[in-house]
């Protein structure tokens, strides 16, 4: 015995889309926005730093049994080795850019 499936119904057309919005080209830089793309790198640099300090801190806590939720320690260790990775992968990326850079003729 063999159930036979339903058809599926057709689809209906989509309505209500809004079209694309076209913007015009690209802006030119503006020359301090250097300075502020170096401040919110230090500003990234310093928050990497206090997770791993906040997770090294609760690491001499846990180890020194002072620390009643362990898994307190858990969640800074991982978010501080995420925060890691994440910096490391930005930063390849950006010595990549910048070696293609570099590496284009006149």
């Amino acid at each position: 015995m063999t159930a036979t499936m339903p058809a599926i119904p057709p689809m209906t057309s989509v309505t209500g889309v809004p079209p694309v919005a076209v913007t015009s080209g690209v802006e030119r830089a503006n020359p301090a926005s250097g300075a502020e793309f170096g401040n919110e790198l230090t500003r990234g640099i310093d928050a990497l730093q206090q997770t791993q300090a906040s997770a090294d801190n609760l690491a001499t806590k846990a180890a020194t049994g002072s620390l009643n939720d362990i898994t307190t320690y858990m969640i800074a260790a991982n978010e501080a080795s995420i925060a890691t990775s994440l910096t490391t992968a930005v930063r390849d990326k950006a010595v990549a850019a910048f070696t293609s850079i570099m590496n284009m003729q006149m």
